[in-house]
């Protein structure tokens, strides 16, 4: 694949031509799982540029799977001709929003800053920067930090009523949980609802996405403007990613898949989405690529036709990959991938993809002695040295993809660029060893 710049990218993406309205595609898409007056926001998006924003917290050093949901509900209103607004939360994330278990550990003022320019680099490279609709990217610190506590309580708070707050899903878990909740984060809502008027009067804002978990956030911004400043503004809340199981992923699952590659490797996001089950794939494709309708049809019918394929699985990961990670590194990861399973050649692929294969592969830190054998148990290949040795002998043992007849062979006079060897016994059964300095 050739190099492709951010520009190329988003150069290359469009919305669906077979929609009259961008409303149709992003409900075909499955993005709207709660929203603000449907017929309404068809109109309203059918019609002249609105502005819309989504907020991001910085909660962690990256953006992660279920922000790169927003990211693309939000080129998609881009590309319609709407103007987007990307708010880095530089107060919000010195508070977080509840959870459903526990408070929040606090995170210092330069941690949160130098997490907020994370983000904003996130933000930035999803979405058009220039022309009539160019991405404006927005922190609310800079409207929260210099009002008083008396201006927040006096012009803000009393337009939100406490039976009301309490009822919010993530405030009354917290309610009717041990650990309760704290003002601090009980005050959240009210922010985010600040933040949607303080746009709405700098920039006649009149939509909000985010999601779905975080709908009685959005519908806090939608009242405080409704009773502050009689007019009536939407949201859509999209929904979460979960696997057809309902496994969710996310920071609170400790299973994120993060948009950062030094916290999630190009290699390792290539194989999330092309280890998706096809009950899952075809929504994937919907919400992650900009593949048309009927393209999106073909490979829904090579799911049912040709499942043993994987057809739809290696274009989803080829086209997330390369639109977050760029075209090379999906190449990179394909090739990774094939060679591991003796369809390429591993001593070309560059040491850190190697090295992100081997992570997500069983695999141990092996010295200099260590033979063949020893290292099949170390990795948890077979059981023991003796059943090492019948594998080897039935030629059933690869490293780097060449049979190893010989297990009492140094697997350091085997190894690639970096210490690393890949064993495999077997097809399919594959493990990775490093040889420690």
């Amino acid at each position: 694949m050739t190099s492709q710049t951010t520009a190329d990218i988003l150069a290359s993406q469009a919305n669906d031509p077979t929609f009259d309205n961008v409303w149709d595609e992003i409900v075909y898409r499955g993005l709207v799982h709660v929203s603000t007056d449907a017929e309404a926001l068809r109109e309203l998006l059918g019609g002249d540029p609105i502005t819309f924003y989504c907020g991001f917290d910085p909660t962690a050093p990256s953006l992660h799977l279920g922000n790169l949901v927003q990211l693309l509900l939000m080129r998609r209103l881009q590309l319609a001709g709407h103007k987007p607004l990307g708010l880095v939360g530089g107060s919000t994330g010195l508070i977080g929003d509840p959870r459903p278990t526990a408070e929040r550990t606090l995170k210092t003022r330069e941690q949160t800053a130098e997490w907020v320019e994370r983000i904003r680099v996130h933000v930035t490279k999803f979405l058009e920067p220039s022309g009539h609709n160019g991405l404006r990217v927005v922190n609310n610190l800079d409207w929260t930090e210099p009002l008083s506590a008396i201006e927040f309580l006096r012009d803000i708070g009393k337009n939100f009523r406490v039976n009301t707050m309490i009822k919010k899903d993530a405030v009354s878990a917290r309610l009717n949980s041990d650990a309760g909740i704290s003002y601090t984060e009980f005050s959240y809502q009210i922010l985010q609802g600040l933040d949607y008027r303080e746009l709405y009067r700098a920039y006649d804002c009149v939509l909000q996405t985010g999601g779905s978990d975080q709908w009685g956030n959005l519908t806090s911004g939608t009242e405080l403007i409704r009773r502050s400043e009689g007019v009536s503004v939407h949201a859509i809340g999209t929904p979460l990613i979960t696997n057809s199981d309902g496994t969710k992923f996310g920071k609170s699952e400790g299973n994120a898949i993060w948009l950062d590659p030094s916290m999630t490797s190009p290699y390792a996001f290539y194989q999330f989405w092309l280890n998706s089950d096809d009950a899952d794939v075809i929504e994937r494709l919907k919400i992650f690529t900009f593949l048309s309708r009927a393209e999106i049809d073909e490979l829904a019918s090579a799911v049912e036709s040709r499942p043993f394929a994987r057809e739809a699985q290696k274009r989803l990961a080829l086209e997330v990959t390369a639109l977050v990670h760029g075209a090379e590194a999906a190449q990179a990861a394909i090739d990774a991938s094939a060679a591991l399973f003796g369809q390429g050649d591993l001593a070309v692929l560059p040491v850190d993809v190697l090295e992100a294969a081997i992570a997500e592969l069983p695999h141990a830190s092996i010295d200099a002695t260590t033979t063949v054998s020893q290292a099949l148990v170390a990795t948890g290949l077979v059981a023991s040295l003796g059943a090492a040795r019948r594998a080897a002998a039935e030629g059933g043992v690869y490293v780097n993809n060449e049979r190893v007849s010989d297990e009492a062979t140094p697997i350091s006079s085997l190894v690639l660029g970096g210490g690393h060897a890949v064993l495999r016994r077997g097809k399919k059964t594959l493990a990775g060893v490093t040889l420690a300095p």
